[in-house]
């Protein structure tokens, strides 16, 4: 834990509580909330909008469902493989270099796929290029804010990963019109270089941690762990920090907890907007089923991230996830609007609940040493599952010809993964 009040790796100041024009006290964490907030949205918001996407992909290069999910599904491990590197990066140099490095990938990624005209280039621009970038972007924005708060860190996780809700609610009715104007290409590279910009006008809010020498403790700065900054420590210790906190059977259930939790996820966000168009429903009843989601998200992680400060983030975690995995198992019997956009209600606010506490999740039960590293490396549990769970309700639907039990089986292993995640608390528990 950092005693001299030196800075941050990357130039954050020391003065975590400094002065507005006015006089009043303010504290630096907000910014970094904002910062967060933006990138979220942008994260997010692109990666969600595919499913806009999907059938145009589809007809103009002639290829299967299965195979353009498959484009979402490699961008999805690229994403959180790229956090689980780049979060040791953003521990090491400091999450502002970080981050600019990531807007700028992303800008290149958005230009290669607008240009792509084979299936080959279409899965290396999209499913790799933008996905190294909202990899940089991602961790930065999720792992950094916890640094900044004790006392009321699920509000304040709650509050800046709200901008994924604000993301899905703007980018995926913005997909849908601009591809029926612009088409598809022009369509996403507007979208991305749009994002771009907005993550680099963010990076200067951004910070390491506070100081924890010449600012009083308020009530954003009361850690119960302590006060999560400290200078990097030399390689040796590092991999061995991490090594103990990866290979501990606490950890493996999360892990484990998460794939299972977030196949539902995916599975729902990738496929309903073509399950709305086989229900006769329309492409656009789809695209705002996803804005429902956003919606109902975006508020629900602000009230129940402060919620959760007071129950508990694992129990309010598992409690949320459970409702994603049961709304899932209804998502087959929703065959009008209403009952669609019912459905995205009801799985948009548990879904807001559990996505606030990913980061107070991981800092509760691992410590809050080298958080970026920690986090992107829980988060390659998204990697396995997003590769696999839209591919497999994609080739379901390919030979099935319905995407009910894709529907189901995503349900099921939302309810077993909840589960798992209340063993590894309880697991803890015993253990201490």
């Amino acid at each position: 834990m950092r005693t001299d009040g030196g800075s941050a790796p990357d130039g954050g100041s020391n003065a975590v509580r400094g002065v507005d024009s006015s006089g009043l006290d303010f504290y630096r964490g907000w910014c970094v909330v904002a910062g967060g907030f933006v990138g979220a949205l942008v994260v997010f918001g692109l990666s969600y909008a595919f499913g806009v996407f999907l059938e145009p992909i589809q007809r103009d290069l002639g290829l299967s469902r299965s195979g353009v999910s498959f484009v979402f599904s490699l961008q999805t491990v690229v994403i959180y493989l790229a956090a689980a590197i780049l979060g040791v990066l953003a521990d090491r140099f400091g999450v502002r270099r970080l981050l600019s490095v990531g807007a700028a990938v992303l800008a290149v990624g958005g230009l290669w796929t607008s240009r792509a005209d084979t299936y080959g280039g279409l899965l290396v621009a999209y499913g790799g290029c933008t996905a190294v970038g909202l990899g940089a972007i991602y961790v930065v924005s999720y792992a950094t804010v916890p640094r900044w708060f004790g006392r009321r860190r699920g509000l304040a996780t709650g509050i800046a990963t709200a901008g994924l809700g604000i993301g899905m609610v703007a980018l995926a009715p913005a997909a849908s019109a601009l591809v029926a104007v612009l088409g598809w290409r022009l369509a996403i590279l507007a979208l991305v270089l749009v994002s771009a910009a907005a993550v680099a006008g963010v990076v200067p809010l951004f910070a390491d941690g506070p100081s924890s020498s010449d600012a009083p403790v308020d009530a954003e700065r009361e850690f119960p762990d302590g006060v999560p900054d400290r200078e990097p420590p030399d390689w040796d210790t590092y991999r061995r920090e991490l090594a103990a906190v990866a290979l501990s059977r606490p950890f493996l259930l999360v892990f484990a907890g998460w794939v299972l939790v977030y196949a539902t996820l995916y599975v729902v966000l990738v496929h309903v907007v073509a399950h709305a168009s086989d229900a006769g429903l329309g492409d656009g009843t789809g695209a705002t089923a996803i804005a429902v989601v956003g919606a109902t998200t975006a508020v629900t992680r602000i009230g129940i991230g402060g919620l959760a400060d007071r129950l508990g983030h694992v129990r309010t975690f598992v409690a949320c996830s459970a409702v994603m995995g049961l709304s899932t198992l209804w998502l087959p019997l929703a065959g009008s609007a209403i009952g669609l956009y019912a459905f995205a209600v009801v799985f948009g606010a548990a879904y807001g609940g559990n996505g606030a506490l990913l980061s107070p999740l991981t800092v509760d039960l691992f410590g809050s040493a080298n958080p970026n590293a920690i986090f992107g490396l829980v988060s390659l549990s998204f990697a396995v599952s997003g590769s696999l769970a839209p591919w497999l309700a994609g080739l379901t639907y390919d030979l099935a010809g319905t995407y009910t039990p894709a529907f189901v089986g995503a349900g099921i292993a939302g309810l077993v993964g909840s589960l798992l995640i209340a063993g590894a608390d309880a697991s803890l528990e015993t253990d201490s």
